[in-house]
């Protein structure tokens, strides 16, 4: 099972074709490629709020070392 050879690609396309027209075919790729392009922004916007959340988290733990060493020079 590899890849379609030249005349099942053919059938596959004009199958398509006949299912959804060929005014509608455009439309569908269009919203296809938004998705994909939502999704992908959608990705990147997470992965940048982890990374704030991290750093966050780093600077919250610093100043808790910092206050801990602050009471224990105090006792």
């Amino acid at each position: 099972m590899g890849m379609p050879s030249g005349m099942e690609l053919f059938i596959i396309v004009g199958a398509i074709v006949l299912l959804f027209g060929g005014k509608k075919i455009p439309e569908l790729a269009k919203g296809l490629g938004q998705g994909i392009k939502n999704f992908k922004k959608a990705v990147k916007d997470d992965d940048e709020t982890d990374a704030q959340n991290i750093e966050q988290d780093s600077d919250v733990q610093t100043a808790d070392i910092k206050t801990t060493k602050k009471e224990e020079t105090k006792v």
